[in-house]
């Protein structure tokens, strides 16, 4: 079992209201694990002592400790060729955050996630579309970042692996700032958030979640510049319109 997978076990007990690791030794072989809601029938009669369960994210866990953490991050292949680590950016207590896949080119020249085209074009959607809208609201009101942290060579799809490793901080990251609702951006991003595997034009326009946090699922912005989508913009268009109005009327 991997370490993505002992998470979702994790976070799947925590939802039950099992709090508690139950062990028992068994004599001349290696320990064995039994998950038992506290005081149940089972973990009395097996004579076991309860250990808890290890945190998913730090307790009074912020941005700043976050980005302590991942230091010069070298945990996976993606440090060999970045300039620099693209944690995210905008209000630490925003209502809403917009997740894309990864940095591209300028992106990690400036260290700031959405800066290049595909960022451009991602500010004027989220200001002129609340604009338009009668939302007072601007970039800086919301926060964005992306799922892995370091620019993929060749601005290639990340691996799963390198998911895998980044997603613990954009786990914490989430958990930090606890917005009303989330837009992944893209496919990559929505099967990192949701956990569904479907493709982003199945998925765009739905409500899927995030623990307990709505998630919106559209495409990505450099998807939109292509100029044989026009279509997907007006789509795009009507997605972000869904969840400015569920996020700040």
């Amino acid at each position: 079992m991997n370490a993505n997978e002992i998470r979702k076990r994790l976070e799947f007990y925590q939802d039950l209201g099992i709090k508690d690791i139950y062990k028992q030794k068994k004599s001349g072989a290696d320990p064995l694990v039994r998950v038992e809601p506290p005081g149940s029938t089972l973990a009395a009669a097996a004579k076991i002592t309860p250990a808890d369960l290890p945190p998913l994210a730090p307790a009074n866990d912020t941005l700043f400790q976050i980005v302590t953490d991942i230091g010069d991050c070298r945990r996976c292949r993606l440090s060999e060729g970045r300039n620099k680590i693209v944690f995210g950016d905008g209000a630490e207590r925003a209502p809403l955050v917009f997740v894309g896949e990864g940095p591209g080119a300028d992106e990690d020249a400036q260290g700031i996630p959405f800066v290049g085209r595909a960022g451009q074009l991602l500010t004027q959607m989220i200001e002129g579309t609340a604009k338009k809208e009668g939302i007072p609201l601007l970039r800086s009101d919301v926060y964005i970042c992306n799922v892995v942290k370091c620019r993929p060579p060749g601005n290639r799809t990340p691996e799963a692996d390198e998911m895998e490793i980044c997603g613990q901080f954009l786990y914490r990251q989430l958990s930090t700032i606890r917005p009303k609702a989330i837009c992944a951006l893209g496919g990559t991003a929505a099967r990192a958030v949701t956990g569904h595997k479907e493709g982003v034009t199945k998925m765009r326009g739905k409500w899927f979640a995030w623990r307990d946090i709505p998630v919106m699922v559209t495409y990505h912005p450099s998807y939109l510049l292509r100029p044989y989508n026009q279509d997907a913009k007006k789509e795009a268009w009507e997605d972000l319109k869904k969840v400015l109005h569920f996020v700040y009327d």
